[in-house]
């Protein structure tokens, strides 16, 4: 980051989970290498033509809840998605420096709150594995709140939840079109995350500041 953030300006901060806090790579490998791999058995097809189902199958729906959502998957493919994941837990971790940022974020008073897109299942498997909630004040689902971060109704549900103020807020995710959804919404301060998937090239952002490691956030104002 070449522009330090005005932390005396901002008094909660809401993180993405996956890609943001936790490196991306779990749901890399599960969605692009044993997802495909399991639906290719369970069919006798080539592990090509596998592939390219379950990629209709993703664009048909990416950006909605269904995208993030299990359940539909499990359906969808007639795959266990939770047994999968309970497979290659090993590959669940947090990204770098992200306990100390949280812990100096908690220090400095911050409101601390995961703001997901992940399905409730998904949170559970993850918060079992890494201990997320003693980290934070507050862990939400937008399947609770019934629309995905990609919707203005999602920022609306859940400033009212909440009871927030958008203009002394920061977002972190790692998607651009996310965070262009929350500075829509009115939420001050925004920041990406280049490297979501530690085994992946990093990303580019184009309208909003984006970090490395946590690290060079702290510690915090300097």
């Amino acid at each position: 980051m070449s522009t330090p953030l005005p932390w005396h300006q901002i008094d909660t901060v809401l993180l993405d989970m996956d890609g943001t806090l936790i490196d991306l790579h779990f749901d890399s490998h599960l969605w692009q290498t044993l997802v495909p791999a399991r639906y290719a058995e369970r069919l006798g097809l080539p592990l090509a033509e596998a592939k390219a189902q379950i990629d209709t199958h993703y664009h048909a729906v990416n950006g909605t809840l269904d995208w993030y959502c299990v359940d539909y998957w499990t359906r969808t493919l007639g795959l266990d998605i939770r047994a999968l994941k309970q497979e290659i837990l090993e590959k669940i971790q947090w990204r770098p420096n992200v306990i100390p940022f949280l812990a100096a974020l908690k220090a400095a008073g911050k409101q601390v709150v995961l703001f997901t897109n992940a399905h409730p299942a998904s949170l559970s498997v993850k918060d079992a594995r890494l201990g997320l909630a003693q980290h934070l004040d507050l862990m939400v689902s937008t399947h609770e709140l019934g629309w995905s971060k990609e919707s203005q109704h999602c920022w609306q549900a859940l400033v009212e939840r909440l009871a927030f103020d958008p203009a002394r807020t920061l977002f972190v995710d790692d998607s651009e079109r996310i965070l262009a959804a929350s500075a829509e919404f009115g939420i001050a301060h925004q920041l990406g995350i280049r490297h979501p998937d530690s085994q992946m090239p990093p990303l580019t952002f184009q309208h909003f500041p984006a970090l490395d490691d946590y690290a060079d956030l702290l510690p915090l104002g300097a």
